[in-house]
Parts: C-alpha cells; sequence; structure tokens
C-alpha cells in the first residue's frame, strides 16, 4: 500500500532550496518516491492560517521506504541544510479510510 509524505515547511533562510531541489529528486526516485505536488501556491480554506510557505506531497510504496528515503547518507547534508534554513514538519499518511466508507481504500 502507497504512503505519502507530507512535508510543511517554513523557510527562515531560502539559501538551501536550490541545491535541495537539484539533488533530492534523485534520492527520493531511488527510495521509489515521487513528488506528486511541491509548491508555494498555499491557500487555506478553513481553520487558522498556517505558518508554511512551502508544502510538498510524495508519494512512497512503503513506511519503509520513506525511512530509508529520510536515513539515506546522500540525504544527510541536504536535511540539514533544510533544517537549518527551514522549521519543517514532515508526517506521513497511509492510503486507508478511517471511516470504512470509501469503498476503493482499505479501512484504516
Amino acid at each position: 500500500m502507497p504512503v505519502y509524505l507530507v512535508a510543511e515547511i517554513k523557510v527562515t533562510d531560502d539559501s538551501w532550496i536550490p541545491n535541495y531541489a537539484a539533488h533530492v529528486h534523485d534520492i527520493v526516485h531511488k527510495h521509489g518516491g515521487k513528488y506528486l505536488a511541491r509548491t508555494r501556491n498555499i491557500k487555506t480554506i478553513e481553520g487558522p492560517e498556517s505558518d508554511t510557505t512551502v508544502m510538498a506531497l510524495l508519494e512512497f510504496p512503503s513506511t519503509e521506504a520513506v525511512l530509508a528515503f529520510e536515513d539515506d547518507p546522500a540525504y544527510a547534508e541536504h536535511r540539514a541544510a533544510r533544517r537549518a534554513g527551514s522549521v519543517s514538519r514532515f508526517r506521513i499518511i497511509d492510503a486507508t479510510d478511517v471511516a470504512g466508507a470509501i469503498p476503493y481504500l482499505p479501512k484504516g
């Protein structure tokens, strides 16, 4: 079952972004992942406004693949740069339906 990595990032120093964007894409692919979105176009339609300035949605084949990406030595310098220049929240969600009412999703 696929899982999704949701990255919410408040950029505090954007100097890390060009190098991150140029290299992390390949590391994500190495672990079976793919970007579904990576954007600064964020609109809140309900709830309190967030200070997130960049959001990314990535699909991976499993939680283990996400964790392998996160632990990949090739990612270490990029992760450190992102952490130094942002406040980030990364979350993993799976493709299940907690209510169990959507027939094409497994019950969660």
